[in-house]
């Protein structure tokens, strides 16, 4: 068995495969159109503080000080008048209304078990990508951030809205100090490809904010590289006007390697093939979007996967590029036609940027000196490919040696490959993030920020014995 599962290992990381986008993209729609709804908003206040009481010990001591406590200490502040007075403000539910209601749903999910094993397996990869971009060993040289370093909380709900976080900045008018990720309630069951939009939220956005100026550096030098490269049509303010979002795609290729970047081609079809009934990438960034044009972000993450440190980058790089040509038919941004070799040009030089500069806000250092992909993540996850795809018993050997990035990378692109059962990959990973989720320092009784800072430090490293005449 272990000889197969390192010749299929091989025969992964060979070539990449997506021939099962058709049935990933089928998924993602069907997930939409689901519309499941999450727990109903709890809007009632004298209830609202009884379940946030009772909720609250069920969270480990690190959530229970950052976030738990200090929200219901703003609750008793507002009173019940101040609570009423926000939901009449905020009617539709889009603005300090919902951030109010989405904090007190991440509390009461978290500590009364709704969907125990989905939201579980979800607060593990959130966790484990805050680790992998926060911990001291990855960031050795670099302050820690100016705000929360505190992984966020996950929450499922408001379908409409789709993928979703509340930075810290913006949780800290409840005087919370982490953020919230929001997934759809359906992604909970199915929607494999929704998984990859989970780094572009937590190490995009939650990221991007926790370091004062550096969002602003990077629009910056975004505007500075574009117009040194004589790049037009008005691209430099249209990228740098979205860096959040831009620099977010980056961030998430940056920690989950291509299947953030392919992975969100297949989910943007399969929103839109939802809503309109197209499963393609929009060619189209109308001014009111905060995101760039869908092509673009698909360009952009074919270009950013090039730029990483794993031997297969530049092959998935081409696949990506190609499955984004697919889709091109004329990019417009501001309803101003942009020649396609210009807009293809200035996706690539928006990656190299974000992903290369040297930034004075990380104390000179890159973001892809914090994070990359490497050869060794992309053996791990190749070999998770093949676990991913089978059904039996989850040996010992099979529980370690790896990370919830790893787990979802492989899902993504094992889902996407040939022949694939989509809801046995899916189940099989929901399964593994929860192993990882149960003995997670962080969710024990010990306040621990980053687990990946517990970590002895050996004198001699015992090499394997395969290993020992290299």
């Amino acid at each position: 068995m272990q000889g197969l599962l390192e010749r299929n290992r091989i025969t992964t990381l060979m070539n990449p495969d997506i021939s099962n986008m058709t049935a990933c993209i089928e998924n993602v729609k069907r997930a939409v159109l689901l519309n499941l709804q999450g727990p109903l908003d709890p809007t009632d206040y004298n209830q609202l503080r009884g379940r946030l009481y009772a909720a609250k010990d069920k969270l480990p001591k690190l959530y229970q000080q950052t976030v738990a406590i200090p929200f219901i200490l703003a609750l008793d502040e507002l009173g019940q008048q101040g609570f009423s007075d926000l939901l009449a403000r905020d009617p539709q539910r889009n603005g300090i209304a919902r951030l109010m209601l989405d904090i007190a749903h991440c509390i009461l999910q978290n500590g009364e078990g709704y969907n125990a094993l989905a939201t579980d397996a979800f607060q593990e990869i959130v966790s484990d990508l805050y680790d992998g971009f926060l911990s001291a060993e990855d960031r050795v040289g670099i302050k820690l951030p100016d705000l929360s370093v505190i992984p966020a909380l996950v929450k499922w709900g408001e379908p409409d809205s789709g993928p979703y976080t509340w930075p810290s900045d913006a949780t800290v008018a409840f005087n919370v100090g982490a953020a919230l990720v929001n997934l759809p309630p359906a992604n909970a069951f199915s929607g494999l490809l929704a998984w990859s939009s989970i780094p572009h939220e937590v190490c995009g956005h939650d990221i991007l904010h926790a370091d004062l100026g550096l969002m602003e550096e990077l629009s910056r030098l975004v505007h500075i590289r574009l117009t040194e490269a004589n790049i037009g049509s008005g691209l430099p303010e249209y990228w740098a006007s979205r860096i959040d979002e831009t620099a977010a795609d980056v961030l998430g290729v940056l920690n989950l390697g291509p299947a953030a970047a392919i992975g969100l081609v297949g989910y943007f079809r399969g929103m839109n093939a939802a809503f309109s009934g197209q499963a393609k990438l929009r060619n189209a960034g109308p001014s009111r979007d905060p995101h760039a044009a869908d092509i673009l972000r698909g360009y952009l993450g074919a270009y950013a996967t090039a730029l990483l440190k794993f031997d297969q980058a530049e092959a998935w790089s081409k696949v990506i590029e190609a499955e984004t040509d697919k889709d091109l038919t004329g990019i417009e941004i501001d309803d101003t036609a942009v020649d396609a070799a210009a807009a293809k040009r200035s996706a690539q030089i928006v990656a190299t940027t974000i992903m290369t500069e040297k930034l004075h806000s990380l104390e000179n250092h890159s973001l892809n000196e914090i994070q990359n992909w490497s050869n060794k993540d992309e053996n791990i996850a190749a070999s998770l490919r093949i676990l991913l795809q089978t059904t039996g018993s989850l040996k010992e050997e099979y529980r370690s040696g790896y990370y919830a990035a790893h787990v979802v990378a492989a899902a993504v692109t094992a889902g996407l490959s040939a022949h694939s059962d989509l809801d046995i990959i899916f189940n099989r990973m929901q399964s593994l993030l929860k192993i990882m989720h149960d003995t997670n320092p962080a969710w024990g009784p010990l306040f621990v920020q980053h687990p990946g800072d517990i970590t002895r430090h050996l004198l001699y490293y015992p090499a394997a014995p395969e290993e020992l005449f290299l």
